[in-house]
């Protein structure tokens, strides 16, 4: 599971503030950037990603555990159905229903838990992220940074001498590495038994 790619593309949109009107009347400067491309490169991710993979690899386990509990469960009751009794067999149908829902919503805990661990992973790459790019708006006077990769951004075509993509990817590689996040507070919870999640049925 690649860390930068499951997270939403930074939407860039700076505004330079308090103009005044005399600047108003300036021609407005603008840029764009390519954040897919920069965050694909960004210092820090590889061991973001790293530590991600080492860090949620209990809450798989936890997943695949869930999933193979239930399955045996599941043909344990198909195969036996047939000599039950009527009673039994909706006994035993509500049962394993009930049992599945448990599962789907520690399922569903785990995969938010895992999605909150990724999200503080990439932030301080996302925080130096927009540092830059707010350096370069203010140093260099520019009223709006677009991100072409926004999958909402509407933008075409654009001169090619407004992208500043190439440079705000050498500013990363001169700052180096952010801090990178601390290691997670707790250890990922154990998973009640018996233990087991579906997948999606198809």
């Amino acid at each position: 599971m690649k860390i930068i790619s499951r997270l939403a593309v930074v939407a860039v949109l700076l505004v330079a503030a308090g103009a005044t009107p005399a600047s108003a009347q300036a021609p407005v400067k603008l840029g764009y950037i390519n954040a897919q491309q920069i965050l694909a490169t960004a210092p820090g991710r590889e061991a973001a990603e790293r530590q991600f993979e080492s860090e949620v690899g209990s809450f798989r386990q936890q997943i695949q555990r869930m999933d193979d509990s239930l399955r045996v469960m599941s043909e344990t009751f198909q195969r036996e159905q047939a000599t039950m009794t009527p009673a039994v067999r909706q006994q035993r149908t509500q049962a394993l229903g009930a049992t599945e829902e448990t599962f789907q919503q520690r399922a569903a805990q785990l995969n938010q838990q895992m999605q909150q661990r990724q999200a503080e992973l990439v932030r301080p790459i996302m925080d130096q992220l927009n540092r830059v790019l707010d350096e370069i708006r203010r140093v260099d006077g520019y009223a709006f940074i677009f991100d072409v990769s926004s999958a909402g951004q509407a933008i075409v075509a654009a001169d090619t001498a407004l992208n500043l993509t190439d440079r705000v990817i050498a500013r990363l590689v001169a700052l180096g590495p952010p801090p990178a996040a601390a290691p997670a507070a707790t250890p990922p919870a154990t998973t009640p038994q018996p233990a087991g999640v579906t997948r999606p049925r198809q």
